[in-house]
């Protein structure tokens, strides 16, 4: 996504202007470009909060539960479920061919993961680079609500053509750095697609979402189905929601180091140590 359009002024010919008018002007410039700049950037998201359902509904939502399909292409589809609740705990299961990958958080510092593709697959701590993607994955409310007390820093970029439909486009710089991009339907308000990037195999790719097929649950509205790829590859993903529920009782145990599924198969046993060779 670019930035907003910087003027030069070795293009702006105003020799004839004393210095110090010219830094008045100059000033006055910026000054106003940063006001419509912020202006636009907060009516977007506004006009996004009012289309979802409105903040009050928004922050109204204590736990939510997402049930559905997902699928990696072809022979690659499972079963999923996503649970959330404040503040900022995520509990996560993904079956793939009866094995069933678990991810949880528990809203504070700790998370975990048992991942059964993996040899010897057991219960391990989330890393430190987890953690910090975890926590945008837990938060419900999402990077544009109270995004100034998030430490999110967000540009108006433009409009651009999205699905044959016109867009708001931002930037959004999180506290880490990390920078990712929102596309709003100009007519509707709603989220149409995210572009950023994924850590696959400890490497950054970029990636693209696309929002699809819009339901309200409890006067919120939500996507069910979500188009995931990395642009010039064959990884494609699509989250079809099922099932969405708010406001259900969740215990905090569903929040904390979790056991591995009773299926799963038990750690392979080391190898003896070979014998040693008899004398001759």
């Amino acid at each position: 996504m670019s930035a907003c359009s910087l003027v030069d002024p070795s293009a702006i010919s105003l020799y004839h202007l004393s210095m110090s008018r010219l830094l008045l002007l100059l000033a006055a410039f910026i000054l106003s470009v940063t006001s419509v700049s912020a202006q636009s950037v907060d009516e977007i998201i506004a006009n996004y909060v009012a289309a979802r359902g409105g903040l009050d509904k928004i922050k109204s939502v204590k736990t939510e539960r997402v049930t559905g399909t997902i699928s990696f292409g072809p022979d690659a589809d499972g079963l999923f479920f996503v649970e959330r609740m404040r503040p900022l705990k995520l509990h996560m299961e993904i079956t793939l061919n009866g094995q069933t990958l678990i991810r949880v958080y528990d809203g504070k510092s700790a998370g975990w993961i048992y991942n059964p593709f993996t040899p010897n697959p057991s219960v391990q701590p989330m890393a430190e680079n987890d953690l910090q993607n975890i926590i945008d994955e837990a938060d419900f409310d999402g990077p544009f609500v109270d995004y100034k007390d998030k430490g999110n820093k967000i540009e108006f970029a433009g409009k651009q053509d999205i699905l044959g439909k016109t867009a708001n486009k931002l930037k959004l710089t999180n506290k880490s750095g990390d920078v990712s991009f929102f596309f709003f339907d100009v007519s509707n308000g709603l989220l149409l697609k995210w572009e950023g990037t994924r850590r696959i195999a400890d490497k950054d790719v970029p990636w693209e979402s696309f929002f699809h097929d819009f339901r309200e649950v409890n006067g919120l509205k939500y996507p069910f189905l979500i188009d995931s790829d990395a642009p010039g590859t064959d990884q494609t993903q699509r989250i079809i929601a099922e099932k969405i529920e708010v406001n259900l009782p969740m215990e905090n145990t569903r929040f904390e180091k979790p056991a591995p599924p009773a299926s799963a198969p038990a750690p392979a046993a080391p190898p003896a140590p070979a014998s040693p060779p008899k004398p001759n």
